[in-house]
């Protein structure tokens, strides 16, 4: 049978990390079911250790002729999908694109707890710019010279060219600064409204917006 997955993510307004393999899953264009766990509920704690091992989402379940077998953190999930899927170029085809790639999702991976902290995903609101620590705005200062720097060598639309997981890392960027209305310059504006307007993030958008409407989020 082809490879099909079951995608456990959490509340889509809130889950930025959800957001960053869902992005990478969709570029693949392979079948996948969703599995959502609302977050902050007296339940949530529960309904996620029914999936993942670790207790956290999103979790990516793999269906394969193999048998069936779970993966857990984004990065882990993404780098998955793009072992899976050569042909969806998930990493940049130019070894030094390549590296660099990897370095920066790594470091999203890893870092901006300050720009995390103060600027929570809230995907489909629109929030007052909160009084930055002078750490959240380094971290937002190094995000702006990652894209930008990034964009200017690879001549764009996206961070390495093509679509690649940095750019699924730093999605949740691009709706927090869109939330926050966060300053940006014109070439970090124009990129976070391409990654916007990708169908994954628009579909991702209308699901957030439903769960504002009807109380999930």
């Amino acid at each position: 049978m082809a490879r099909r997955y079951t995608f456990v993510t959490g509340t889509r307004n809130w889950s930025s990390w959800s957001l960053r393999p869902y992005v990478a899953l969709r570029a693949t264009g392979a079948e996948f079911a969703e599995d959502v766990i609302l977050l902050r509920r007296p339940d949530t704690a529960a309904e996620v250790a029914k999936r993942s091992p670790s207790g956290r989402i999103p979790v990516l379940t793999v269906h394969a002729d193999t048998g069936t077998f779970s993966v857990w953190d984004s990065l882990a999930i993404c780098e998955t999908l793009a072992e899976a899927h050569p042909e969806a170029q998930l990493w940049p085809k130019e070894a030094r694109a390549r590296a660099e790639a990897r370095a920066v999702s790594a470091e999203m991976h890893a870092g901006f707890a300050n720009l995390r902290e103060q600027l929570p995903m809230d995907f489909a609101r629109a929030l007052p710019t909160p009084d930055l620590r002078p750490e959240t705005k380094t971290e937002i200062a190094r995000v702006l010279t990652l894209w930008t720097t990034a964009l200017a060598n690879s001549g764009g639309p996206f961070l390495y060219g093509t679509l690649s997981i940095a750019d699924c890392m730093y999605a949740p960027i691009c709706s927090r600064f869109t939330t926050y209305r966060i300053q940006m310059p014109d070439a970090a504006k124009a990129y976070v409204a391409r990654m916007l307007a990708l169908p994954a993030l628009a579909d991702w958008g209308r699901a957030a917006q439903k769960e504002v409407e009807t109380g999930l989020a």
